[in-house]
């Protein structure tokens, strides 16, 4: 018996993929085939929800950003829209569907959001998979099972907000971070101009010369995007003080607390507010001001947590990602339902690697998903006129969510600053693609 030579591994440690004949399905491994049919059967669930057109998801493309697409290609961006949050590059998402003027905005828009999807799903298995259909040393195909099994749950919602894009985005830095650190930094800072999380996605890379790259070329891409953008449209830079005058949305941590309250006898109501459904009366302001005061130190954490950090292995950086923007979208004061597609996203990329500690994490990310989609739409009248079921399913889902960044972090630490980390690290060390210093 001939042995097998080992799959070559980059500086960071991960495996090295083969190169996949997308053009042969007769090449494809079985589990490759096993997820492309399930991806296309979901999909065209997913599809129909849209076709139709008369969705929420389908409105909101229709209305929304169809009028935003008309504004920009006059050359500004929508100036005194309260409704417009986003950093410059959010424009690129409503612009693009331009690009197939055969079509109408939300047909083109659908389908370059299932192109996307498409794109994703097949980086996550070509991750995971050699050509002869082993997986590859300590990858796995459970985060491409994740993207495909997750994202139908939202039902129609993935393909009628552009929150799918930059996750795509931000899970194809973090995929490149540690063979072509530049390029993956600099696709983060472009998703970070997009929607801004994205940029927490290099948080966890570990010590070294290929970190630092990253970082530059994050902050390098941001920056020269910032610019084209503000010099092709007008009003680039009002997205630095749009969330100011937000409250309280009545999906987030906060607006549990509210939502019980009210259902107790707190006099308090819900309105349309700066773009989204918030809380107004006694209070409110006090619950905003301490979910800043939260997410400041969540910062603050992560911040230890890079500081102390004393192992890495190729998991980490996703890892981290994950715990990251698990903890910035818990202590917001808007949890919008789309919100989960980002944690869909981080969660798939930690699963590609068998030695994640998040794994436990993602299930309960997923129940959290299935549990937003009874929230938005099924119970979202009950959340905005009151009522102990819709309160209910959203403590529910909030607590699951608050229960995963816990754990997540946890998790993470426990991974790398913990005392056992700190016993496995001379090892670690020794046998060497893995930089921790």
């Amino acid at each position: 018996m001939v042995a097998q030579a080992p799959t070559p591994v980059t500086q960071w440690g991960m495996p090295q993929a083969g190169p996949f004949r997308w053009t042969r399905p007769a090449t494809w491994p079985r589990e490759a085939l096993a997820l492309a049919g399930y991806w296309a059967a979901s999909r065209m669930i997913m599809i129909g929800m849209l076709k139709s057109g008369k969705a929420e998801q389908a409105i909101e493309v229709h209305r929304t950003y169809h009028g935003w697409f008309q504004i920009l290609q006059s050359g500004t961006f929508p100036v005194g829209d309260v409704t417009w949050q986003y950093p410059p590059g959010a424009a690129l998402a409503m612009l693009a569907p331009g690009l197939l003027p055969f079509l109408t905005y939300l047909q083109a828009f659908a389908l370059l959001m299932l192109l996307t999807d498409a794109i994703t799903q097949a980086a996550l298995v070509r991750v995971s998979l050699r050509r002869n259909g082993g997986v590859h040393r300590g990858r796995s195909t459970a985060g491409a099972w994740m993207w495909a099994m997750a994202l139908p749950l939202m039902l129609g919602l993935p393909y009628g907000r552009y929150d799918l894009p930059v996750t795509a985005l931000a899970m194809a830095a973090l995929l490149l971070l540690p063979s072509r650190p530049r390029m993956g930094g600099a696709l983060a800072g472009i998703a970070a101009m997009v929607k801004v999380w994205p940029a927490l996605v290099v948080l966890g890379a570990p010590r070294g010369r290929g970190t630092r790259q990253a970082w530059l070329a994050t902050c390098t891409s941001a920056a020269a995007l910032l610019l084209v953008m503000a010099t092709l449209f007008r009003g680039a830079f009002d997205f630095l003080t749009a969330q100011q005058g937000r409250g309280v949305e009545i999906e987030s941590l906060g607006g549990s607390a509210l939502q019980v309250a009210r259902e107790l006898g707190w006099p308090g109501g819900v309105d349309q507010h700066y773009g989204s459904l918030e809380f107004l009366g006694p209070y409110v302001h006090t619950i905003a001001r301490a979910s800043l005061l939260l997410t400041a130190l969540a910062f603050g954490w992560l911040l230890l947590w890079r500081f102390k950090a004393r192992r890495w292995s190729a998991a980490t950086p996703y890892d981290a990602a994950l715990t990251a923007v698990l903890l910035f979208t818990v202590t917001s004061r808007v949890i919008s339902p789309q919100y989960l597609i980002w944690l869909i996203g981080l969660a798939a990329v930690c699963l590609t690697v068998r030695g994640s500690s998040q794994r436990p994490v993602a299930l309960l990310l997923l129940l959290a998903t299935a549990v937003t989609t009874i929230d938005y739409p099924l119970f979202f009248d009950s959340l905005i006129h009151g009522g102990w079921k819709g309160t209910l399913v959203i403590v529910g889902r909030n607590g699951l969510l608050l229960a995963a960044s816990v754990w997540s972090a946890a998790r993470l630490w426990r991974a790398t600053v913990s005392a056992e980390a700190a016993r496995q690290q001379a090892p670690q060390v020794r046998r060497g693609p893995i930089r921790v210093a």
